[in-house]
């Protein structure tokens, strides 16, 4: 499998506009195709090997995101199959069980066990700067990430979540952790600049080819017996 055949999906959409260009400049620059999705109008995820989801204000939108019941279950099932998933911030929140924004509680995914409330002030607001201490689908341990926060939401169970990176400055999930990651999924509060973080481009792809083989040898193999 080469790496021109692969299809990395992103989130293009009013609830999800935050993305350094550079970054899915990077994205495109390895040969991978990008794949626009609006998870406010799309009725379920295409065919794609890997997923980014980027920042924003699902809040603002949280009413039609879990409107759109069949786009969500279509993340959750692709998820729970094994597609890499990276979720930075807003992504994060569209993965968790629920949205809780001033008086209503809105369900999103379910990717992530656990909920998101938002409150009046940043809860995380600067650098961010994680040491990768256990093992995710993206980024090799030991690695050091820097980028910055900029949240209004806290995440709730947080500690019954395994997480891969160790916060050295910054807030992240708190408790000194940030990255949940479960089955592929890598979702954490830090915003990530590919000029100062090549692990973002290059992980996503490294993922993106591992899941297509693994797909690939599961079609070779035939549908598994009654």
């Amino acid at each position: 499998e080469a790496v021109r055949d692969l299809r990395i999906g992103y989130f293009e959409s009013a609830a999800f506009p935050f993305y350094y260009p550079e970054n899915l400049e990077a994205i495109a620059g390895t040969g991978a195709s990008k794949v626009a999705i609006d998870p406010l109008k799309d009725s379920e995820l295409p065919q794609v090997d890997a997923l980014y989801i980027g920042g924003g204000f699902p809040e603002t939108h949280a009413a039609r995101l879990a409107a759109n019941a069949s786009f969500r279950g279509s993340v959750a099932l692709a998820a729970g199959r094994g597609l890499p998933v990276w979720a930075e911030c807003g992504g994060l929140m569209f993965l968790s069980r629920s949205i809780q924004w001033k008086d209503s509680r809105y369900p999103m995914a379910g990717c992530l066990p656990v909920d998101v409330a938002l409150a009046e002030r940043p809860a995380g607001h600067g650098y961010e700067e994680v040491l990768v201490d256990r093992p995710n689908p993206f980024v090799k341990m030991g690695s050091r990430l820097r980028g910055h926060e900029f949240h209004y939401s806290q995440v709730r169970d947080a500690g019954q979540t395994e997480t891969a990176f160790e916060v050295k400055r910054g807030t992240g999930l708190g408790n000194g952790r940030d990255g949940m990651v479960i089955n592929r999924v890598l979702a954490s509060y830090l915003h990530l600049h590919s000029l100062a973080s090549p692990d973002l481009a290059s992980g996503l792809v490294g993922a993106a080819l591992r899941y297509r083989r693994e797909e690939n040898a599961a079609r070779r193999a035939g549908p598994l017996p009654e």
